[in-house]
C-alpha cells in the first residue's frame, strides 16, 4: 500500500496511509518570530507552513520526535495535540505533555488503528547533537512504521539526529524501504562546531547503512539555524550518485510514494 505524503514545512509531514492520517512534528506558527531553543541558542522562523492547521483535518496520531524545541513543536502545533487521538513521543516528552501523549522507549512499539487497518509504530534511537551535546539537549526519537501490504520495507523517520552507531542497529533490526531524514545541519554561532541534525555527509552514511529504496530529505528550510540548505545537499547527493533514490517533496502538495 502506498503512502500519500505532504511536506508542510521543516519536519512537519502529513502521512495518509489507507484510512489512517498521521502528522509529524507539528509546527504551524506564522513566520517572523524568534524562538529560544535553550542554552543561549535562538532562531528565527522564516517561512509560513504550506497548509494552515485548521485545514489539516482528522489526525489519528501525532508522531512527535521531541517536544522541547519549537521548530518541531511550536505554539500552534501544541494547540493541535488535543485534537489527535494520540501523541506518540519520548518518555520524557509524554511526562511533560500529559493528556493523550504516550511515551515510547527505544524499540518499544504500539499500534495505530482505524477499523481493520493498523500501523505498527516503533520508537528507534536518535541522538540530537554531536560531540556529546545530546546529553544536555534532551531526549529525542525516530520512528519505524510498518503495515500490511508494504512492498519494499518499513518507513523510517529519523527525527532530529546526527549520525551515530544506533542507526546501524536500526538497519540490523529492520528492512528499510523508505527513509525520511532530518537534514540541514542545525547549528548556532554560540555552539561553535556542534551541530544537531544530519549534515549531508552523515545523511549519506545513514543511507549507506539503511540501504533504502527511497530517501526523502526534510528539515532543511524555514528556519535561520539550518546551515546546509537544499542546494548544498543536492550537490552532495548528486556527487554520491544518489539522485535516483532521493526525492524532494514540493511543499504543500501531496506526493504518492510507493512503500
Amino acid at each position: 500500500m502506498d503512502c500519500l505524503i505532504t511536506h508542510i514545512g521543516t519536519a512537519t509531514l502529513l502521512l495518509e496511509i489507507g484510512p489512517i492520517r498521521l502528522l509529524t512534528d507539528p509546527a504551524f506558527d506564522p513566520p517572523g518570530g524568534r524562538y529560544s531553543l535553550g542554552y543561549g541558542t535562538s532562531s528565527r522562523k522564516l517561512t509560513a507552513p504550506a497548509i494552515k492547521p485548521e485545514n489539516i483535518g482528522k489526525i489519528d496520531a501525532i508522531l512527535l520526535s521531541h517536544d522541547q524545541h519549537e521548530d518541531n513543536l511550536d505554539r500552534a502545533g501544541r494547540a493541535l495535540l488535543p485534537l489527535a487521538t494520540q501523541v506518540l513521543t519520548t518518555s520524557a516528552g509524554a511526562k511533560r505533555l500529559g493528556n493523550n501523549s504516550i511515551g515510547l522507549r527505544s524499540w518499544q512499539s504500539t499500534v495505530v488503528k482505524s477499523g481493520d487497518f493498523e500501523i505498527k509504530v516503533t520508537a528507534v534511537p536518535a541522538r540530537h547533537g554531536s560531540l556529546g551535546s545530546h546529553l544536555i539537549v534532551g531526549e529525542t526519537t525516530g520512528f519505524i512504521l510498518e503495515w500490511h501490504g508494504q512492498k519494499h520495507g518499513a518507513l523510517y523517520i529519523s527525527g532530529d539526529t546526527v549520525w551515530f552507531t544506533g542507526i546501524k542497529e536500526i538497519a540490523r533490526r529492520f528492512q528499510i524501504g523508505t527513509a525520511i531524514l532530518h537534514i540541514g545541519k542545525a547549528s548556532f554561532p554560540i555552539t561553535g562546531p556542534l551541530y544537531f541534525t544530519f549534515n549531508t555527509r552523515e545523511a549519506l552514511s545513514a543511507i549507506k547503512a539503511l540501504n533504502p529504496r527511497t530517501v526523502i530529505p526534510i528539515h532543511y528550510e524555514g528556519w535561520k539555524h539550518f546551515r546546509e540548505p537544499r542546494a548544498e545537499a543536492e550537490k552532495q547527493f548528486a556527487a554520491a550518485g544518489m539522485n535516483n533514490i532521493v526525492h524532494w517533496l514540493p511543499l504543500g502538495e501531496s506526493t504518492d510514494i510507493e512503500i
